[in-house]
């Protein structure tokens, strides 16, 4: 039997050996990405799509940093955003680069061969034949279709320029503000702006990819009597900054903000509109900025200058950062925070680190987690299985709900007249909502209706804002555009939702934004009380419309009938002139005699006192009176009062005076001292 299995085991040897592969020594080590090479490969998720998207994230980005960084300050946000177009010559000479001539015109993908070419123009022959032809015998000629370009894949490089009068960044901060991914300021439970926390730092991945030119920061804080300077790019292997240049330059003009500067690669024709768009939508939710937008193109003629004018100096107040409520946490968070805490036994880590837990009631959920569990239990010393006890609590357990106070929505105030600014409608109408809550997280919804308007659409025109940012892609998916499309019966309202010029404005503020997809470009559909608010927020707008759309019905049925009244003066005036003339003969004549008044009417009308004319005159005087009792009728029911009208002066935003301010939702009155 030995024998016999030794003889069969060789080919079983071998053929297992033919199955199994060799390893290398590589294949067995462990490789590790930094953050900053996880985004460069997955830059997609930052909102890196392509060249157009690119330069549209790092104009957004730019902007919406330095609004953050002038509103922290208190300071009325005045912006500057410039976009300048780099030849590829003028590229080649920043990199150091000498332009040179194609020799091998065949290797390049724009190449036309004899054969295509000749091709090409013998179709455009017959399709400018095929025109005359239909000019001669009078036919409608069919618009020339464009022929197809060889597409080219030359690169486009911009020069992106944002300047802010914000609070600026410290000088030995800017490096790994930079620099470094996954490092700031903005982390922390609360309302924020960004939607990764990246900011600037993905345009420098995009432009250490795109151009390989580094990134330039010229920053100086309120009160410094120096400017920061920095040159940096990126090790994104590292994750560590690249420092070209640090120094400190002399501020003589006492300037504070930040001045960033960056060339990427990127695609102003495709993107143009969604930028402007964006910029517009930027100043409806910020009125109270002021934005100066300008393209600069190698040819003049393509030069774009915007300006978006402050209309307003109220700013909403800062959003305050908040604890976590119990019902929104997981078992990685309470590890964290247990970690993170100074407090030393349990009862304190429940009431400091957790909102709407107060003493007494962090005394009865010790008592619930079990005998292991006592108040003065220190923190440090959970176990595993412990943390898994007060996560589960967590869950079951009834909490009350979070408050809004640390959420800082726009308010009905600046989102009505950044819509009446950006817009010009004929009707608006705004509405705030009170907190809800989430998950554990507070959250307010703000909507506003116009009807009319400059540059805008028939139809529904959707406005999505999140934390106070626009929202341009992916809309058909959003719970806003599902609620306005779906689940409103605009009819009921008196508005025409094919015909009608409606902009529908819905802004959703939270510690938490329930964002869906890779880009984080939409709400998702599937939050029950999200969706429930929004509809309600975009109900509360129909009806004080409805009451103005039904008003001005009326006002316009009154019109018609004045204006119908007027049409018909002139023959009623006529006929009746007809019969007293007929009438006062009858009496000179004694045919029939009057009574006393319309013997006198009579007279008169035998003397000429009265004529045709002064009829016409009495009866247009008592048409307007009548019109007029019913405007007054009109004005008394919508609080217009006939009172005359007084002249208000308002002083200009840059001087300096004492006032106190009372607030409502629609509009702000200012005692000034």
């Amino acid at each position: 039997m030995e024998i016999g299995g030794s003889s069969e085991s060789p080919p079983e040897t071998k053929k297992s050996k033919s199955k199994t592969p060799r390893k290398s020594k590589d294949a067995q080590l462990l490789k590790q990405k930094s953050p900053a090479e996880f985004f460069a490969d997955n830059k997609n998720i930052a909102g890196f799509d392509n060249p157009g998207k690119c330069l549209y994230t790092t104009v957004r980005e730019l902007v919406e940093n330095a609004l953050d960084s002038a509103e922290s300050i208190s300071e009325l946000p005045v912006i500057e955003i410039t976009i300048e177009e780099i030849g590829r010559s003028k590229f080649n000479s920043m990199i150091g680069l000498a332009d040179y001539e194609r020799v091998d015109a065949e290797l390049y993908d724009d190449f036309e061969t004899a054969k295509a070419r000749e091709k090409r123009l013998a179709k455009e022959a017959r399709l400018q034949e095929i025109q005359a032809k239909n000019a001669a015998l009078g036919k409608k000629a069919k618009a020339p279709t464009s022929m197809k370009s060889i597409k080219s894949r030359e690169a486009s490089y911009y020069r992106v320029t944002c300047k802010d009068n914000g609070r600026g960044m410290p000088h030995d901060d800017i490096p790994n503000m930079f620099g470094r991914v996954l490092s700031g300021t903005k982390y922390g439970l609360k309302q924020t702006r960004g939607k990764f926390g990246l900011g600037a730092k993905m345009a420098l991945i995009w432009s250490k990819m795109s151009t390989g030119l580094p990134i330039e920061i010229l920053s100086s804080m309120k009160g410094q009597n120096y400017s920061s300077f920095c040159r940096l790019d990126i090790d994104i292997n590292k994750n560590i900054p690249h420092i070209h240049v640090h120094e400190k330059r002399e501020n003589e003009e006492r300037w504070h903000g930040a001045e960033i500067q960056i060339v990427i690669e990127g695609n102003w024709t495709t993107y143009r509109s969604k930028i402007l768009h964006y910029m517009r939508q930027m100043a409806v939710i910020t009125p109270y900025a002021q934005f100066l937008f300008k393209f600069l193109s190698e040819s003049p003629d393509k030069n774009v200058t915007v300006r978006f004018a402050r209309r307003t100096d109220v700013m909403p107040p800062a959003p305050l950062e908040t604890k976590y409520h119990p019902s929104a946490v997981d078992l990685l968070l309470i590890k964290r925070l247990i970690a993170e805490t100074s407090k030393q036994n349990l009862l304190q880590f429940l009431q400091h680190e957790f909102v709407n837990v107060g003493k007494s009631h962090a005394e009865r959920l010790i008592g619930e987690m079990g005998p292991d569990f006592g108040p003065k239990m220190p923190v440090k010393s959970l176990t595993s299985q412990q943390i898994v006890r007060i996560h589960q609590l967590f869950r079951q357990a009834k909490f009350d709900d979070p408050s809004g106070d640390c959420l800082s929505p726009a308010g009905e105030y600046n989102l009505r007249l950044g819509i009446i600014k950006e817009l010009h409608p004929d009707m608006v109408a705004t509405h705030s909502g009170s907190a809800q809550v989430f998950e554990g997280h507070p959250f307010i919804v703000e909507a506003g209706l116009s009807l009319g308007g400059k540059d805008v659409k028939q139809g529904l025109n959707i406005f999505r804002f999140a934390n106070r940012i626009p929202l341009l892609f992916e809309q058909g998916a959003d719970v806003v555009t599902r609620t306005a499309v779906k689940r409103i019966n605009w009819n009921s309202y008196k508005i025409n939702q094919t015909q009608d010029k409606i902009g529908v404005f819905v802004s959703i503020v939270s510690t938490k934004i329930p964002f869906k997809g890779t880009g984080k470009e939409y709400i998702g559909d599937d939050i029950s009380e999200i969706s429930s608010a929004v509809k309600t927020a975009i109900q509360q707008c129909c009806v004080q419309l409805k009451s103005k759309i039904v008003k001005r019905i009326q006002a316009r049925e009154q019109q018609e009938r004045k204006r119908s009244l007027n049409k018909y003066i002139p023959n009623a005036t006529g006929a009746i002139y007809e019969i007293l003339k007929e009438m006062s003969r009858s009496h000179a004549s004694k045919k029939r005699r009057s009574e006393d008044k319309d013997a006198e009417l009579l007279k008169q009308v035998s003397d000429k006192i009265v004529t045709e004319e002064t009829l016409r005159e009495k009866l247009a005087q008592h048409v307007e009176q009548v019109d007029y009792e019913m405007a007054l009728e009109y004005a008394t029911q919508t609080g217009v009062n006939e009172e005359p009208r007084e002249d208000i002066y308002i002083p200009p935003l840059v001087a300096e005076y004492n006032f106190t301010e009372f607030h409502s939702p629609v509009f702000v009155f200012r005692l000034v001292h």
